[in-house]
């Protein structure tokens, strides 16, 4: 006698498992029919069920229920459970993924330092490495360009107590960039960089909620293009502030930037 299985569904109707993920505080997901996306704020236990509440980048919050198949984790379509209360507590971590040191006090500046192109830069370096930098004594200023890089590390005398770290935009074979960069050749000066026209691209565009950034024609200024390409007011400063506001932590950044800058308060705080 032939056996059957319980399921008679055909194989290609069945619905892939979905994995279940604990909605642990600052978990950052999206619900699935409204598109609403941000971090977990609390859990609660209703008469209709469990919800959860998430707040967005702006600080709105909304509560959905905790519905199988209801949210997306990093895209991949996730079923949210409410939190064990014997799991252990995870250490607290900075916005660039280190862990936290509770209490601890800005280290006395260093004599070394990193120099980024511009004002963007620098308040994006901030608003992610931030504290890892407080901590560590390195203190991040711009140079509004890199035209006169030679000029700068010469006049800062770079040596092995202080080390110089420079982060360019556009670091590309045959760029204007990678040319300047090239005259640098001190040892105790780094220059490393990204691929971005911009520093704004290093920003992933989901994080900032468009599908991807503009392409911008050769001639026109790149950042007022950006903002005409995506219907936003031609106002590149408001514009900065959207996409600076969108970026939480580490995870919104693209990681060719993070491993420049990585490397960068490596070099400056290596021992002598």
């Amino acid at each position: 006698m032939r056996s059957y299985q319980p399921d008679l569904t055909p194989p290609w109707k069945r619905s892939a498992p979905v994995p279940e993920v604990p909605a642990e505080a600052d978990l950052v997901v999206e619900e699935v029919s409204t598109g609403f996306c941000g971090a977990v704020i609390r859990c609660e236990k209703t008469a209709q069920g469990p919800t959860v509440t998430l707040e967005d980048r702006f600080g709105k919050q909304r509560v959905f229920p905790m519905e199988p198949r209801g949210f997306l984790l990093e895209g991949k379509v996730v079923t949210l459970v409410r939190p064990s209360a014997a799991s252990p507590a995870r250490p607290a971590r900075t916005a660039s993924g280190s862990i936290a040191v509770p209490g601890a006090r800005a280290r006395v500046a260093r004599a070394g330092r990193i120099y980024v192109e511009g004002r963007h830069d620098a308040e994006l370096v901030e608003r992610v490495w931030g504290d890892d930098l407080r901590i560590e004594g390195v203190v991040v200023e711009y140079l509004e360009g890199v035209d006169d890089l030679p000029a700068v590390v010469r006049e800062f005398s770079p040596g092995p107590d202080a080390r110089l770290g420079v982060l360019v935009d556009h670091l590309v074979p045959g760029s204007k960039e990678s040319r300047i960069a090239e005259q640098v050749s001190d040892a105790n000066v780094l220059v490393v960089g990204h691929p971005y026209i911009d520093v704004w691209e290093a920003v992933k565009p989901s994080s900032v909620g468009i599908t991807g950034w503009p392409v911008v024609p050769r001639g026109q200024d790149w950042k007022t293009g950006v903002c005409r390409a995506l219907g936003w007011e031609e106002n590149t400063g408001a514009a900065w502030q959207r996409i600076l506001s969108s970026v939480r932590s580490y995870r919104d950044l693209e990681s060719t930037l993070l491993g420049s800058v990585e490397h960068l308060i490596d070099f400056v705080t290596a021992p002598e």
